[in-house]
């Protein structure tokens, strides 16, 4: 019984081993830790120990800036809590009485990785560091962040705080369908104003992938003495949306240019196979169902080894669309999902006119279709 245990055991390890070979394929990187995947699809292009938990310092900050840029008022002035901002590493500059944004904080973490800037916002959003760290983490578990876990917002080691190269690079792609988010992590230089009376001063970014290799529009860079050098970074080339993460990584900005020369060569783009014909239901109307079709912007998909036409393809609206409607209003969107994963949303649009029909003599009926349209007009708002 033991030979066969240990053989059995020495069949799971082969096996591990060989599934992350698959992807590693014999490059040479420094990285303890490292993962390329499709911006649009998730799909592991190439993976060397991508699942184990490691500190990621500063690229903790990517989940800060989300949330900071999904929390609404962002450029309503306020003055920054004394306290938070009293932290050590890496700053934007800010002084106790500085009168800021949200925006400016999240440029602050996403450009120049300040520690300061990262505890202001938490401390503004959530009203302390602590419930800021709750947030990050009820993010990460509606992500499917397996073994993700925040202590801070900045990235300073806390107990328990790390994550892996594969939970990175699916919280990056989520960050990256922010356009505010993406605009900024990819800006190399940002002119901003703040302080106490805010004046202007330039940010750089310290991302220099941004300027050494063509196509990168972000990430982000992250150092402790802990976690070492650790980089999270997006390239586009000819279509192709590839997002790499290393972590622990000395020579991290080659790394980077390596796993690109290489993953490009093995991913394609596809068109996604939208639906032919398309119908919600129709209310008010003489027709029953409405012909809906999406628009002529439709992006390629960065595909390794899925195929488009495997994707789910979902027609979401409410029970109902009421009429009167016109062709080319919005009326539903489509949902594009893999395994569970939703991928993209594309607005779907009236293919025709859905002419309203007021049953004759039926005062009630038009006082619930008009309540009924209400209704609808809020969802597409």
């Amino acid at each position: 019984m033991k030979r066969f245990v240990a053989f059995a055991a020495a069949v799971c390890c082969a096996f591990c081993v060989n599934v992350d070979a698959a992807y590693a394929e014999n490059i040479e990187i420094s990285a303890k830790s490292a993962v390329v995947i499709s911006a649009d699809t998730g799909e592991i292009i190439y993976s060397e120990n991508s699942g184990e938990k490691l500190p990621m310092a500063s690229t903790t900050k990517i989940m800060s800036a989300l949330l900071c840029l999904e929390s609404g008022d962002l450029y309503e002035p306020f003055v920054v809590d004394s306290e938070a901002i009293k932290v050590e590493g890496s700053s934007m500059g800010l002084q106790e009485g500085d009168i800021v944004t949200k925006y400016a904080l999240a440029c602050g973490m996403l450009l120049p990785s300040g520690n300061d800037g990262a505890n202001a916002a938490a401390v503004k959003i959530a009203g302390s560091i602590e419930n800021f760290a709750e947030m990050m983490n009820d993010r990460a578990k509606k992500l499917g962040l397996k073994k993700t876990y925040f202590v801070t917002p900045s990235g300073l080691e806390g107990e328990g705080h790390g994550s892996t190269a594969e939970d990175m690079a699916i919280l990056t792609a989520e960050a990256l369908k922010n356009d505010l988010f993406r605009e900024i992590c990819s800006s190399a230089t940002m002119k901003l104003e703040y302080g106490n009376p805010p004046y202007t001063r330039w940010l750089k970014n310290t991302n220099k992938l941004l300027t050494m290799y063509d196509g990168v529009y972000g990430v982000k860079t992250g150092f402790t003495d802990e976690a070492g050098r650790c980089l999270v970074s997006a390239c586009e080339r000819e279509g192709k949306r590839l997002i790499c993460v290393t972590l622990n990584a000395p020579d991290d900005w080659n790394d980077h240019i390596k796993l690109y020369e290489n993953c490009f060569k093995k991913v394609k783009t596809e068109k996604l196979c939208i639906p032919c014909e398309m119908y919600v239901r129709l209310a008010g109307s003489y027709k029953d169902v409405l012909p809906v079709t999406a628009g002529e912007d439709i992006a390629d998909f960065t595909v390794f080894q899925r195929d488009t036409a495997d994707f789910t393809y979902t027609v979401a609206s409410p029970p109902f669309v009421y009429a009167p409607v016109k062709a080319g209003d919005l009326a539903a969107e489509l949902i594009v999902s893999d395994n569970g994963r939703e991928l993209e949303r594309i607005p779907l649009y009236a293919a025709e006119d859905g002419e309203y029909r007021l049953p004759e003599n039926d005062e009630k009926s038009g006082n619930f279709i008009t309540k009924a349209k209400d209704i609808f007009s809020k969802w597409k708002k």
